[in-house]
């Protein structure tokens, strides 16, 4: 592990493959694949650090036609867990989290790949794209205060063809890594003492 950097930015991916063109000496967290692996490794990582701002980037699919490209979503909700039946049953926690100067996008993340027409239709009804890690980054950073910003590149619709991740995943990271670049949230900062 780096050396924390007080104040700084800290970009979190779920795989090094996401993260393939991550500027150089950029502070980075490999947190592994799902919402357990990513909750713990960013809790773990805030806990040791004075972060200024949290960047989760990686890839996502697309729950309608035509989504394709970078985006940093507004809002973020759990698709696994039901926040409603919950509290129901006396237990409030959130299920959705609103991430500010997002593009509008709302991301749908949970702990299954999905791949299935009608699953991909139910979450549409409700958010633009798809992920594994997003809402448990957004979650432990509202608990830390770190500020938090969502970046994911779209790399497949979500349906059968998703599992052709592997061959899409560096044309992904390459924008990824652009972006980092392009708003200075790469640069390197000053080490903390």
């Amino acid at each position: 592990m780096s050396a924390i950097r007080a104040g700084g930015v800290l970009v979190v991916a779920a795989t090094k493959a996401e993260a393939a063109h991550v500027p150089p000496g950029t502070e980075l967290l490999i947190t592994g694949i799902g919402k357990v692996r990513a909750a713990s490794a960013v809790a773990r990582r805030l806990a040791l650090g004075d972060y200024g701002r949290v960047v989760n980037i990686g890839t996502s699919g697309a729950l309608r036609d035509g989504r394709v490209g970078l985006f940093t979503p507004s809002r973020v909700v759990e698709h696994d867990i039901s926040a409603v039946e919950l509290a129901a049953m006396g237990y409030h926690q959130p299920d959705e989290w609103e991430i500010p100067d997002g593009d509008g996008s709302v991301l749908a993340t949970g702990d299954m790949f999905v791949t299935d027409a009608v699953h991909r239709a139910r979450l549409a009804q409700r958010a633009d794209l798809v992920d594994m890690e997003g809402a448990a980054v957004v979650a432990v950073c509202a608990e830390f205060g770190v500020p938090v910003r969502l970046v994911k590149v779209v790399s497949d619709n979500a349906d059968e063809e998703s599992f052709d991740w592997p061959s899409v995943i560096d044309a992904a990271a390459r924008q990824l890594g652009e972006w980092l670049a392009a708003t200075g949230f790469g640069e390197q900062v000053s080490l903390a003492r």
